[in-house]
């Protein structure tokens, strides 16, 4: 499941920028408007008073960000809003000595600690604005927002914090998905079902279906994946598999849960490249070892890779093992949001496990890879077929 480990790192307020916009607001496609409803009402369900924050990487999503504000308003909640902006971040982190590094807003502490629900939309204008940024410098920002992190993944398992992240459609996206924004947008409304007459009776139903899949793991204690990209074995004793269905992520369609730590064996090779930080690691490798990655290879920027791995102690670590259930979702985009979902794949996550599923292992990062399971692979379960070339079996 694709979450944002900087959850609120640094953003601007821009008070003036949103509502002046009315003109163009009244043009607004209106899948835009089935995207908002299907956010405040279905994913985080907005009650009269709740204090809801968007957060957005962009002011480019800002036709998304009012009509939120609208549904938010309609519902009784109240709306703040903040903008990020990738370039600033990119001075930021470049100018920033150690001890800048480090602090953190109390803007930052004050959202994360109080509010009610907070949604995030991933936009960008370019996507590779942090890539001349060492690691060692986003290592010690990560590293130093631990604690605000720490806040926002107990608040989130307690049901005290209601979080759902989204992508909003621009040109950099669609640049990086090789496709014309047209041809995007489309997409994005097809995988978040804000095209259809009914969206949230879409997400319902997909609940519905994933939800046998879920059922039926419980209890089970150990998974054996298989196939040409893949030999592992983990654990499950005691570890239950969630239903993403919506409610967190938008687009989403996937069932995960975090393995018992210690419990990996085998290796794997990820047949797409993982994007992090502005950065593309292709043809990656991983060899664990009582669940440590005792391994790690990659044919394009290895040695970001590696950095990432060494950010901590759980970071070589599983905290997440995932099978993506969308198949609305056909082709790949450089998008995590989007790419961990396409039915017929697995993915993990090195670092952070989910605490509310088990999950113990402690990271500042959570970072996903993933690898296609659509010919000569299966997912045995205690011995039982569970999955195969793409497909489940129950």
């Amino acid at each position: 499941m694709y979450f944002a480990c900087t959850v609120l790192d640094g953003l601007e307020v821009h008070p003036t920028c949103l509502i002046s916009k009315t003109k163009v607001y009244q043009m607004i496609d209106s899948r835009i408007k089935k995207l908002a409803n299907i956010l405040v009402n279905y994913s985080i369900k907005v009650k009269p008073d709740d204090w809801v924050c968007i957060l957005t990487q962009d002011v480019v999503a800002l036709p998304l960000v009012g009509e939120i504000v609208q549904h938010i308003t309609q519902a009784g909640g109240h709306a703040d809003y903040y903008i990020e902006s990738e370039d600033i971040q990119e001075i930021i982190l470049r100018e920033s000595h150690d001890d800048q590094l480090k602090w953190i807003s109390p803007v930052d502490k004050m959202v994360i600690e109080g509010a009610d629900a907070i949604i995030t939309i991933i936009a960008s204008s370019n996507t590779r604005a942090l890539t001349g940024i060492t690691p060692k410098k986003q290592q010690r920002r990560q590293l130093a927002r631990n604690k605000i992190f720490e806040t926002f993944m107990e608040r989130m398992a307690t049901g005290e914090l209601r979080w759902v992240a989204t992508q909003y459609p621009c040109n950099a996206y669609a640049q990086e998905a090789d496709m014309s924004l047209q041809d995007f947008e489309d997409f994005v409304y097809s995988a978040t079902f804000a095209d259809q007459p009914d969206p949230v009776k879409c997400w319902q139903n997909i609940h519905d279906e994933q939800q046998r899949f879920v059922e039926w793991l419980k209890g089970k204690k150990e998974i054996v994946v298989r196939g040409p990209n893949v030999d592992i074995t983990l654990s499950i004793e005691g570890r239950t598999f969630l239903n993403a269905d919506g409610t967190r992520n938008i687009p989403s369609g996937e069932i995960y849960t975090s393995p018992v730590e210690d419990s990996v064996n085998g290796w794997i090779k990820f047949t797409y490249p993982a994007i992090w930080a502005g950065r593309e690691v292709k043809g990656v490798e991983f060899t664990f070892e009582h669940g440590k990655i005792i391994d790690a290879k990659a044919k394009k920027n290895e040695d970001f890779l590696l950095s990432q791995l060494d950010t901590d102690a759980g970071s070589r670590y599983l905290g997440e093992f995932a099978i993506g259930t969308n198949y609305g979702i056909k082709r790949f985009t450089k998008s995590i949001l989007y790419d961990e979902k396409i039915a017929g794949t697995i993915h993990v996550a090195i670092g952070k496990g989910f605490p509310e599923i088990g999950g113990r292992n402690e990271s500042v990062v959570h970072w996903d890879f993933i690898c296609d399971m659509r010919q000569d692979s299966e997912i045995l379960v205690d011995g039982e077929l569970f999955y195969k070339n793409g497909e489940f079996q129950i």
